[in-house]
């Protein structure tokens, strides 16, 4: 995405993804993925040269030689002044709390609680994927559903309408193994049978209610943990909950808001400001949020050889 600092005008280009900057050629992936984004939105400007780019990659965090090793390439790769990169999970916390410390839960296939200390502080809850964690995550309602649909299938749980959303969603149950795991992203594909156990708990369904409220626990112990790990200030600590399973609705959100207001710690819940891209921006241009030192940053200290733009200067 390019902004124009003049109007804060901003345009769009989207490309697949890279994998992570931890994995094998993350750094090559990432690279190139950039560039096919960058490049084009460059050329409809005219040719401008932005004042920054800052990345915001998974892998960045535990990968902090990956990260400036990114950076370097950035400055090769792009007429910029400055480049800078950081954990995709940062930018999304920035986007959500307009840079401000707190907590941000992002909850969709996976779940990971971030959070940030006025002094800086940084703490990263869960997000260890759906074999070892993504507690509450899509994922997870989604494969506690089927597994009380096979269940009741077999005869070995309670009867439930969750048994019926399966067969509706993914046909045969005998074929269910196979069917769940054809993409190969099974997490992925549970997740989409999320929205069907959050219908179920709507219209009453036990076994489907309890899945969602033992979700909306685990969420809340994950957000709650970050907020125990990182520094106030001395004042109320303001938290979202972005991602995609929000839409699931009040069956999960009730329950999760309950838990998070009514923990006794001085947790503030609060609406998501913007998304990771506006955070990215925010990082980009703003050197002073608590977020600072998360933020891999190298400015380039010899001439650039691209030419002067014509345009004002904007942030990628």
């Amino acid at each position: 995405m390019l902004w124009d600092s003049a109007d804060s005008s901003r345009a769009v280009d989207s490309v697949a993804g890279a994998p992570g900057l931890a994995a094998p050629d993350g750094v090559t992936a990432a690279r190139a993925a950039v560039r096919a984004a960058v490049e084009p939105l460059l050329r409809e400007a005219g040719g401008a040269r932005p004042e920054s780019v800052l990345v915001g990659a998974a892998g960045a965090a535990s990968a902090p030689a990956a990260a400036r090793s990114l950076v370097g390439a950035l400055l090769e790769d792009l007429p910029v002044r400055e480049a800078a990169v950081t954990s995709d999970a940062v930018t999304a916390h920035a986007g959500a709390l307009g840079g401000r410390a707190g907590v941000v839960l992002a909850i969709g296939t996976g779940a990971v609680a971030v959070g940030i200390g006025a002094d800086g502080t940084y703490a990263r809850v869960d997000g260890w994927g759906p074999l070892l964690g993504d507690d509450g995550s899509g994922a997870r309602i989604g494969t506690a559903g089927l597994r009380a649909a096979l269940r009741a299938h077999d005869g070995r749980g309670p009867d439930t309408v969750l048994l019926d959303a399966a067969v509706g969603l993914f046909g045969d149950l005998e074929r269910l193994p196979a069917t769940v795991g054809r993409d190969g992203n099974p997490a992925r594909t549970a997740a989409t049978f999320a929205p069907e156990v959050a219908r179920a708990a709507d219209a009453g369904d036990a076994v489907a209610s309890t899945i969602v409220r033992d979700a909306a626990a685990d969420l809340a112990e994950t957000a709650l943990a970050a907020a125990r790990r990182i520094t106030a200030g001395g004042e109320p600590l303001p938290a979202a909950v972005t991602g995609g399973l929000t839409g699931l609705g009040p069956a999960l959100m009730a329950p999760l808001t309950a838990a998070l207001t009514g923990s006794g710690l001085p947790v503030r819940l609060t609406s998501a400001l913007g998304d990771p891209l506006d955070g990215a921006r925010l990082l980009a241009l703003d050197r002073a949020t608590p977020h600072t030192s998360l933020v891999v940053r190298v400015r380039r200290t010899t001439a650039n050889p691209s030419p002067t733009p014509a345009t004002p200067p904007a942030s990628v």
